[in-house]
């Protein structure tokens, strides 16, 4: 795997992965403050949450199970002296399906978190990391 960081100016940077995506961030910078994109740590946090949410969307529907959507919403502490590292960070996962079996997506999330997610497994030496869910059954508007 390969990446490319280029400084524009200021703390913008565009970062560009092997595959040729391009992103936009930094931090905030001169007297108005302004922020070109997330910061390099906020990507972190959300290549965490896509990293997981991927897992758990594909362990779903290997086992058949009607899966809509997934959605990720993290909350994290990072500690106060450099560097400053995740300590703590809560994965809060909105499943959407019809009749979805709640063993199957715990089951996919514990998968995700403990065993397949990269990103989890990285951060984990750091932070303590938790979860939880909700389903949204979506057969019953029918």
């Amino acid at each position: 795997m390969k990446a490319r960081i280029k400084w524009v100016e200021g703390r913008t940077f565009v970062g560009e992965s092997g595959s040729g995506h391009k992103v936009v961030f930094g931090t905030a910078f001169g007297e108005d403050g302004q922020t070109p994109g997330p910061s390099p740590m906020e990507l972190v946090l959300i290549g965490t949450g896509g990293c997981s949410a991927f897992d758990v969307v594909h362990i779903l529907e290997k086992g058949r199970e009607a899966v809509e959507d997934c959605v990720v919403e993290l909350d994290a502490d990072r500690a106060e002296s450099d560097p400053k590292v995740f300590t703590r960070i809560h994965m809060h996962f909105v499943v959407k399906g019809k009749s979805l079996a709640p063993a199957k997506v715990q089951r996919a999330i514990d998968l995700s978190i403990e065993k397949y997610c990269s990103a989890s497994a990285m951060l984990a030496k750091t932070a303590t990391i938790t979860h939880d869910f909700e389903i949204f059954d979506t057969a019953a508007k029918s």
